[in-house]
C-alpha cells in the first residue's frame, strides 16, 4: 500500500511540473495598444485596450496539480485569457492597476487564497468601483 501511495504521490508532481512547465510557456505581452497572450502551440489571443469591458480572475478546484488561476481580460467581442505564472504576469498586474482607475486589489487577494470554482471581478467598465480609505464607511453610488 505504501508504495501505491507512493506511486501516485510521484504522477501527482510529475503532473503538478508539467502544469507549471506549461504556465510558463504562455508569453503574455502588451503595449500602449493592447494586450496578448502567446500560447506554446502557436494560439495567440489578444484584445485592445479599449475595448476591454471587464478584468476578472476565475478560479477552480484542480489545484494545486493542475493550473487553478485564469486572468480574463473580456471585451463585448473578443477576450484574452492566461494562467497565473504565465510569463510577464506580474508585470501586466501592475499595468491593470494602472491603466485601470478602482481596480481591485481585494478581488485579486481574494481570488490568490481560493480553492473553488469562482470568479472574482477585478475592474468592469459599467460599475464603477469605489475604493476606502481605512476606517471609511462605504457610501452608495452617485
Amino acid at each position: 500500500m505504501f508504495r501505491n501511495l507512493v506511486a501516485w504521490f510521484r504522477r501527482k508532481r510529475e503532473a503538478r511540473a508539467a502544469a507549471v512547465m506549461f504556465e510558463r510557456k504562455v508569453i503574455v505581452d502588451f503595449n500602449e495598444e493592447g494586450i496578448s497572450a502567446a500560447y506554446p502551440d502557436g494560439v495567440t489571443q489578444a484584445i485592445a485596450w479599449s475595448a476591454v469591458e471587464c478584468l476578472a480572475i476565475v478560479t477552480n478546484d484542480s489545484g494545486p496539480w493542475d493550473t487553478d488561476v485564469w486572468w480574463l481580460i473580456e471585451g463585448k467581442e473578443t477576450r484574452c485569457a492566461y494562467p497565473q505564472g504565465a510569463t510577464g504576469d506580474s508585470a501586466a498586474l501592475e499595468e491593470y492597476q494602472r491603466r485601470f482607475p478602482g481596480f481591485s486589489d481585494i478581488a485579486v487577494i481574494e481570488a490568490m487564497g481560493s480553492t473553488s470554482n469562482a470568479r472574482f471581478v477585478c475592474w468592469e467598465r459599467s460599475a464603477q468601483l469605489q475604493t476606502y480609505q481605512a476606517g471609511e464607511k462605504p457610501r452608495p453610488l452617485a
